[in-house]
């Protein structure tokens, strides 16, 4: 128990939990702990609205597993959508401690887990470490809820070195440095600690930053190490997986993640890393078995996604080959039923038609129709260039077709010293960009400013306009907001990780405030001149 009484008076808590009687109990030990300004509500899906427009100082998140709607659900998504802010303090509440459950809950990373029953002498323990951390930590946590990674960095040094919390921010400060992609120091960081007290968090976050280093060997034998003492630490295993691919075993990558799976099969994303590394190594079996639970999975989640629907139509694409012409046709048929299931279940995803046209075209290749594969071909072409931001089609149709696109291959929209780029094509396709904004073509504009970036994804110029088009799209249509906000912030933390010049900054700037404000409460028409 924390070493001195806390004053709850002023705390703001949220009460989430969809049995009133639970609600009432905790309700009441709350108000005998000092709590005075309680929300209490069931679960249900307006709760993340109301998680989002107000600022709580704790969160007590109750789980039912019978629920329509339960809170490892509400758990996972709001972490998904960016809901947890790290000053506020989640408390996950269940009274299913089955292993799949916690083990699932610790993935969206809560501050604590709690199993009910508990008495109110375990409730103000809890709430007294987690509310004493959160005062300790709060310079460093106020500094990340506001972008500013290095601030929090130089707050984490700031804590006295007896502190109870230096383990916990020793951890945060190299997770920090890894974020803003300074490996070396982390693991400078976590190093002494870990050799002198071994923990398992520590262990993982310098996993974490050797893989980032390329010291893949080192990686995988402590990631060995730390799967023998801790077999229920699943981040472990997807790291490790991710170790044996980038050594070029995908054998020894698709039994981590099984090995994963079976311990904590509710994650979405595991099962689809399965499904594609066992794709990738023919172990069809295993692929399509993963793939049909992350569509069961997903009928409630965030992660809901026509993804699993094309991946298993692959799977039928692959095993045409080499099969007689009749079991061809049934394997098409089946093939073609997936994708128009897809088609029927997200109607509004432009992407999909593009993608499903890619695999069609994949499909008549295979088979010698090379009419049919060019037709299926210029339909993908045709809708993709209708995209606000366009697909890049030769490695979209690698990873339809199953091929080896390894998981941690850049991205476009990683910025990678390494890559050869195009600077100055990069800045005349920018310059095109700008000059179609100005003529009022903001879909081309678009088009071209993800253009500049693939040609150069260190152009901040290009990823700063984007920005602001996506945050006028937003301001001035109904349609598809929150996707563009969400690209916002995705251009904008892309360009935290470049070196700018004076205009590049004071536009970041201004469009991190325009960020922080209301969309109606924007200015009207353009939000700045583009970069050029």
């Amino acid at each position: 128990m924390a070493s001195r009484n806390i004053d709850y008076t002023h705390k703001k808590v949220l009460l989430i939990d969809s049995s009133g009687n639970l609600r009432s109990t905790i309700f009441y030990m709350l108000r005998e702990l000092g709590v005075r300004n309680v929300k209490a509500t069931t679960v249900n899906e307006k709760v993340l609205q109301l998680i989002q427009e107000e600022s709580f100082d704790i969160i007590l998140l109750g789980h039912n597993s019978s629920d329509a709607v339960t809170g490892l659900q509400l758990l996972e998504e709001a972490r998904f959508r960016g809901f947890i802010r790290p000053t506020a303090g989640w408390i996950f509440m269940t009274s299913d401690a089955s292993q799949e459950v916690v083990l699932h809950a610790i993935d969206s990373r809560p501050d604590d887990l709690l199993t009910r029953p508990f008495s109110i002498e375990e409730l103000k323990s809890r709430l007294d470490n987690l509310v004493l951390r959160k005062e300790v930590m709060a310079p460093v946590e106020q500094a990340i809820e506001a972008g500013d990674l290095e601030a929090a960095v130089q707050a984490c040094d700031d804590l006295p070195r007896q502190d109870a919390n230096r383990d916990y921010a020793r951890r945060l400060k190299a997770s920090l440095l890894l974020q803003l992609h300074r490996p070396d120091e982390a693991y400078a960081v976590l190093e002494p600690a870990f050799w002198q007290t071994p923990d398992k968090e520590l262990g993982l976050c310098m996993a974490q930053a050797l893989v980032a280093m390329r010291r893949l060997a080192e990686a995988q034998d402590l990631l060995e190490s730390l799967i023998e003492h801790y077999p229920l630490l699943i981040a472990a295993y997807d790291l490790m997986a991710q170790v044996c691919e980038q050594s070029g075993d995908l054998d020894g990558a698709r039994e981590m993640l099984q090995l994963a799976t079976s311990k904590a099969p509710l994650g979405i994303p595991r099962q689809m890393e399965l499904g594609r590394v066992a794709t990738q190594t023919r172990v069809l079996e295993l692929a399509e078995g993963a793939y049909r639970k992350s569509i069961a999975l997903g009928r409630n989640s965030c992660y809901r996604s026509p993804e699993p629907y094309l991946r298993l139509a692959n799977i039928r694409r692959l095993e045409m080959q080499g099969a007689d012409i009749r079991r061809q046709i049934e394997l098409r048929n089946e093939l073609d039923a997936h994708l128009n299931k897809a088609e029927y279940s997200f109607p509004g995803d432009a992407a999909l038609k593009v993608r499903t046209a890619l695999l069609r075209a994949n499909v008549a290749q295979d088979l010698g129709e090379m009419q049919e594969a060019h037709k299926y071909r210029q339909d993908a072409e045709r809708r993709n260039a209708e995209l606000d931001l366009p697909l890049q089609l030769e490695r979209e149709s690698l990873i339809l077709a199953g091929d080896h696109v390894p998981v941690l291959e850049p991205e476009p929209e990683v910025v990678d010293t390494g890559t050869q780029r195009d600077q100055g094509m990069s800045d005349k396709v920018n310059r095109l960009g700008v000059k179609h904004y100005l003529a009022g073509k903001l879909s081309q504009a678009i088009r071209y400013f993800g253009l500049a970036i693939e040609y150069d994804p260190g152009n901040a110029a290009a990823l700063l306009n984007l920005a602001q088009l996506f945050m006028e799209a937003a301001r001035d249509s109904d349609g598809k907001r929150e996707q563009r906000l969400k690209m916002v912030d995705r251009y904008l933390r892309l360009t935290e990780r470049l070196p700018l010049n004076t205009a590049e900054t004071l536009r970041q700037s201004q469009l991190r405030i325009y960020r922080k404000q209301p969309l109606e409460e924007l200015p009207g028409g353009s939000l700045g001149v583009l970069l050029r």
